[in-house]
């Protein structure tokens, strides 16, 4: 379907619940017809003549006459309901079977089924949301952490697409004078004062760059972090996972190489997500499958936003912790080095160990790229301080969802875009350009703000926006 065309004259169905066997599902139908359609088909009271955003209880019944299924019927009357259009939702029984014949009806009716997010897309048309509030209805369905649902809900009332609007909104005025100015080229006038037009310029470019560097917390939120738990075999890599996780996820044993392939587990930490990836350890491999599994460590490694190198403190020497990191390729991404089995450490290899534990801890690998924790994963001990240092590695010290927190890397490629612009009007600015190359980069920094919540140009995006919801929403 080419959502840039969409036709609003017709009514469309869905299964709006999703699809399988369960107490009830809900069929949506929107459009000017959907209360009428509805009615042809609902015997109880007439819902056309209910007041809107009412519920009532009847029968759905074939042209036969035969009972389909005992329902519950709501009603939203346009403009009060989600699309704009008037609205009726259907809960039916969860059969998947009586909700097929329903639809069916509906569709013989005079509907038409509708597609991957058509209905969020008449919300767009019809002026309901705009364009960033419409993604981020996708993106509050598919939340499953306290910070993205938070993120989601800030961004689809509105709160990240009224900061754009202030925006565009304070450039608008002066764009106007700008152009009013080309209306009068001839007389040589200047209707928009070039040192408060820089200050407003730089003051937009604060703003964006705040929201730019929102993005690195907020595609963490949104996606997760995908963290890889590398090093030697045995060195406590699957214990370190399962104390993580608080239960026995992954095998443990003596053996060395006993992990030959990933395993994968989601860690949710104070609302942020991390994938944990533990791997097969790595060293010299003696047969063939182990050969695989540590070139998937290697391959996994290169993929991760955040690496967790662990070592065993009483078998490992520094110089194998460095050459294990330097072939990690640990100093060109996030790295948290696990000294681990700190509860085996005597008074004997105590003494041992201090000298380069402590050239560890001042190397300046360790200071310039990573962090340093000391635990005990079999017995637990520090772990908690692992899990707060994972946190700080990806928020920076803190979590704050107070503010605006961009998500979006479509809404993330606009904002770049439109502060290149606003930097070209600067160098316009310093160099004497002519008003007409002016004009020109406040429009383009215009257009790129207004791509985002849809104001401008985004009919060519439609498609591959809405095509990514489930249908029924």
């Amino acid at each position: 379907m080419n959502y840039s065309n969409h036709n609003l004259s017709d009514t469309i169905v869905a299964l709006a619940t999703p699809p399988g066997i369960g107490a009830i599902g809900v069929i949506r139908l929107s459009g000017f017809a959907a209360i009428t359609i509805a009615d042809e088909v609902f015997f109880g009271k007439k819902l056309a003549n209910q007041p809107t955003h009412t519920i009532h209880f009847g029968t759905i019944r074939d042209d036969n006459g035969i009972i389909l299924d005992e329902v519950l019927a709501s009603i939203f009357k346009e403009p009060k309901s989600y699309t704009k259009e008037n609205v009726v939702e259907i809960s039916t029984h969860g059969s998947p079977y009586i909700q097929q014949q329903i639809i069916q009806l509906f569709i013989k009716h005079g509907a038409r089924l509708a597609q991957p997010g058509e209905f969020t897309l008449r919300a767009f048309l019809n002026g309901q949301l705009d364009l960033s509030q419409a993604e981020a209805v996708a993106d509050l369905i598919a939340s499953n952490s306290e910070a993205a649902h938070t993120v989601a809900m800030q961004q689809m009332r509105g709160g990240f697409s009224n900061e754009i609007k202030i925006l565009r909104g304070e450039l608008i005025n002066f764009a106007s004078l700008i152009e009013l100015e080309l209306d009068f080229g001839e007389e040589d006038v200047e209707f928009a004062n070039r040192h408060d037009l820089k200050t407003l310029i730089l003051k937009i470019q604060r703003l964006i760059n705040n929201l730019l560097d929102s993005f690195a917390l907020g595609n963490v939120i949104k996606n997760g972090v995908t963290t890889v738990i590398a090093g030697r075999p045995n060195a406590g890599k699957s214990t370190l996972l399962n104390a993580l996780l608080n239960e026995e996820r992954a095998i443990v044993s003596e053996i060395a190489g006993t992990t030959r392939d990933t395993i994968e587990e989601i860690l949710n930490i104070k609302g942020i997500e991390f994938r944990l990836v533990d791997t097969a350890g790595i060293r010299e491999a003696t047969d063939q499958i182990e050969v695989m599994g540590v070139a998937k460590t290697l391959e996994r490694v290169r993929q991760a936003a955040l690496l967790v190198y662990v070592f065993d403190v009483t078998t490992t020497k520094l110089s194998e912790v460095h050459a294990d990191l330097a072939a990690l390729n640990a100093d060109k991404m996030s790295t948290l080095v696990v000294c681990n089995k700190m509860d085996k450490i005597n008074d004997e290899l105590r003494k041992m160990n201090d000298e380069w534990l402590n050239q560890i801890k001042d190397s300046s690998f360790i200071i310039h790229h990573s962090s340093f924790i000391t635990v005990s994963a079999k017995q637990h001990q520090n772990i908690d301080w692992l899990k707060e240092n994972l946190l700080n590695t990806v928020v920076d010290g803190g979590l704050n969802l107070e503010h605006t927190v961009v998500s979006n890397a479509r809404h993330f490629e606009a904002l770049q875009k439109s502060h290149d612009s606003l930097t070209d009007v600067l160098h316009s600015l310093d160099n004497g350009v002519t008003t007409d190359f002016v004009a020109m980069d406040i429009r383009r920094a215009l257009n790129h703000l207004g791509e985002i919540t849809g104001e401008v140009g985004v009919e060519d995006l439609l498609d591959n926006i809405f095509s990514k919801f489930c249908i029924g929403k």
